[in-house]
């Protein structure tokens, strides 16, 4: 079996898409990033383009924008540890996949370069069943948020990542994607927002909802809950059949509010850091 290696998009997409697409749910993360950067080119994710990869003989497949973690989706234990053999002077960071995925290509890595390894973060899929609002709505209401609304979603979602535990990264410019394609919504109170949630572009009818946030003054008032839920609505009533995201298995807040939204728990993957 051969991995093959691409710094191409569009070849990439015309050799590992067709099985990507036909598992938008768990390939979702790969399908999106990708689609980005064929929508803005190399530079998407930063200064140095990204990388890609699938494997003749398997549907696997993984990505990198460097310099952060690969991603990688399911695959045998052998695909996983064959990569970790291609990758092994690429100097990677960690990974994130699936969690046998992840542990086969950790195991191998610390073979091969004598480093080792921990999952720093754990995550979990969810999939929307049948949408279940609130019981007790939340004042207020949504709107799709515009241009005139940048500095507001560009300041939030800097102190979103912050709050996760990761700098702040290219914020800009996910902000500007996400408006691009009406993809960010604002939940407001007496006109003024108090709460924001954005999805990605559609692929394969699945869309994934990303970066919900209310500032700390705000909690407590079931802004998030209301705004997730309009992003939902807003996802199934432009035809989507998949309403993914993911959360935080730390954050046991949010996994118990997407459960009772209707949210159905389908995998765990793990984010492995590679210690020197």
């Amino acid at each position: 079996m051969v991995w093959h290696i691409t710094k191409d998009v569009d070849d990439f997409l015309d050799r590992a898409g067709g099985f990507l697409r036909a598992r938008p749910v768990e390939n979702t993360v790969l399908l999106t990033i990708a689609d980005t950067v064929r929508v803005h080119g190399p530079g998407a994710y930063g200064s140095e383009a990204p990388v890609f990869g699938w494997r003749d003989g398997e549907e696997a497949a993984f990505l990198r924008t460097p310099p952060r973690e690969a991603l990688l989706s399911a695959m045998s234990p052998e695909a996983a540890a064959e990569l970790a053999g291609v990758l092994s002077e690429a100097g990677l960071p960690g990974v994130i996949g699936p969690d046998a995925t992840a542990d086969a290509f950790a195991a191998e890595w610390e073979r091969l370069t004598g480093s080792g390894s921990r999952v720093h973060k754990k995550q979990r899929l969810y999939r929307l069943g049948a949408l279940v609002p609130p019981t007790s709505p939340a004042k207020g209401s949504a709107r799709v948020a515009g241009s005139a609304d940048r500095d507001l979603l560009i300041d939030w979602m800097a102190a979103f990542y912050r709050e996760v535990g990761e700098e702040p990264h290219q914020v800009e410019e996910f902000i500007d994607d996400k408006l691009a394609h009406d993809g960010m919504l604002l939940w407001e109170l007496d006109g003024r927002p108090v709460s924001m949630g954005g999805t990605t572009r559609p692929e394969s009818a699945m869309v994934r909802i990303q970066a919900i946030y209310t500032p700390r003054e705000h909690r407590g008032q079931g802004f998030a809950g209301a705004v997730t839920t309009a992003l939902s609505q807003a996802a199934l009533d432009a035809g989507m059949s998949h309403v993914l995201l993911f959360t935080d298995l730390a954050n046991p807040t949010s996994n118990a509010l997407y459960q009772r939204l209707g949210y159905v728990p389908l995998e765990d993957r793990s984010m492995v850091e590679f210690i020197a």
